[in-house]
């Protein structure tokens, strides 16, 4: 008789883990790198021959990396309140062009304007896998130790700018 009642257990144990899942945001995925040194990195500056920029270059700095492409449409959705939050001067915006070509990353920032002071390329996507990427866009708050303290899994919005990242910024700023 005990017996019958392990597939019903089975199957309630199963149904809480279901519901506990249904209650979370899954923009919140929480990433292993929180609180951990942002990966070491040393990549061609976008039409900057010879020039590179590396994860050491940003030491002593808040800083954000954005991850994007042309090809990606949630990019340009987000991309807006980008140009917007650079004219603050808040931090320096690092973009990291994923997996695209030089000409179609130029053409786009050129359309759509440049939020960053600095675009990186990232061609075979290793800097993007050492990063985690679930795909773009995404973001990655960095702290003066080069910690990354924050990471945004698709477009950052108006309320995620100003609820999250933006207080998130101000604090790190403060800290020695």
């Amino acid at each position: 008789m005990k017996k019958t009642y392990i597939p019903l257990a089975l199957f309630a144990v199963l149904l809480v883990f279901l519901a506990i899942g249904l209650t979370r945001d899954p923009r919140e995925i929480p990433s292993p790198l929180i609180g951990k040194p942002a990966p070491a990195f040393s990549a061609p500056v976008l039409n900057a021959a010879g020039q590179r920029l590396g994860s050491k270059d940003m030491l002593g700095q808040v800083w954000l990396l954005n991850a994007w492409a042309s090809w990606c449409v949630a990019c340009r959705e987000e991309h807006p309140l980008l140009v917007e939050f650079a004219k603050t001067n808040t931090v320096p915006i690092v973009g990291l062009d994923y997996k695209d070509s030089d000409a179609a990353g130029t053409t786009w920032l050129s359309r759509f304007g440049n939020p960053y002071s600095t675009v990186i390329t990232d061609h075979d996507g290793r800097i993007g896998i050492d990063f985690g990427l679930y795909g773009v866009p995404e973001s990655f708050l960095i702290d003066k130790a080069g910690i990354i303290r924050y990471k945004q899994i698709g477009p950052i919005t108006q309320q995620a700018l100003r609820d999250k990242i933006l207080p998130l910024i101000q604090s790190l700023k403060k800290q020695g």
